[in-house]
């Protein structure tokens, strides 16, 4: 009897930068919002700003690639994109990563539930966050899941190690051997098992064919 690899629905979020990146490319952020709905999500990433207009994800895209070019990239992706999948809305957030920043998580998550991953080939910052009306109550860098913090840092251990994570600190140079063997590989796509887990909404590459609420994203 097999069992099926967790891991094989996000793969493709995790693919090498020199192997194409993938669909998403090395620098994009995903947030998930339980119990708001896209207008909303919308409304706080621009706050207030912008009501948001209906669109795919090519529209996104092109937005985002305009917004790039203006601004050389520094400054992210410029807009998001959200969708409704049950109670939960997804915020996608090409060639972005503020939907890990502490200091919009916190408007983000007011009265709600956040689970975030933003993978960052260049600053090699990949992080995940789980949010709970402004309380960051677990988070960690992707490939260092040993260095948990937050108000519950042990909350999704049980998840974590079913994922293979590595949690325990090295002691020695043989443990760091082993625990880089453990956490660096696919370290995106352990994060969207994770967020999968605790949200019940597998980040999965179909989800970008819906249609979306794409908005601006304010300067923090």
């Amino acid at each position: 009897m097999t069992t099926a690899d967790p891991l094989a629905p996000f793969l493709w979020l995790n693919v090498s930068e020199t192997e194409g990146g993938g669909t998403l490319g090395v620098i994009y952020s995903a947030a998930f919002l339980r119990g708001l709905d896209p207008a909303e999500v919308v409304r706080r990433f621009s706050r207030g700003d912008d009501p948001g207009v209906e669109s795919g994800y090519e529209e996104l895209d092109e937005k985002v690639y305009d917004f790039v070019e203006e601004t050389d990239g520094g400054c992210g992706g410029g807009h998001v994109g959200v969708l409704q999948v049950g109670e939960w809305s997804v915020a996608v957030e090409p060639w972005g990563w503020t939907a890990t920043d502490h200091e919009l998580l916190g408007e983000l998550s007011k009265g709600c539930e956040v689970v975030a991953v933003t993978r960052h080939d260049y600053a090699a910052d990949h992080s995940f966050e789980y949010v709970v009306d402004g309380t960051v109550v677990t988070g960690y860098r992707l490939r260092r899941p040993f260095d948990r913090y937050g108000a519950d840092p042990d909350r999704l251990n049980g998840f974590m190690r079913e994922l293979g994570m590595w949690l325990e600190v090295p002691a020695d140079e043989a443990a760091w051997d082993a625990a880089w063997e453990a956490n660096w590989p696919n370290s995106v796509a352990r994060a969207f098992a994770l967020a999968a887990a605790v949200t019940g909404v597998p980040f999965t590459a179909d989800l970008l064919d819906r249609p979306m609420l794409v908005g601006t994203i304010a300067e923090w």
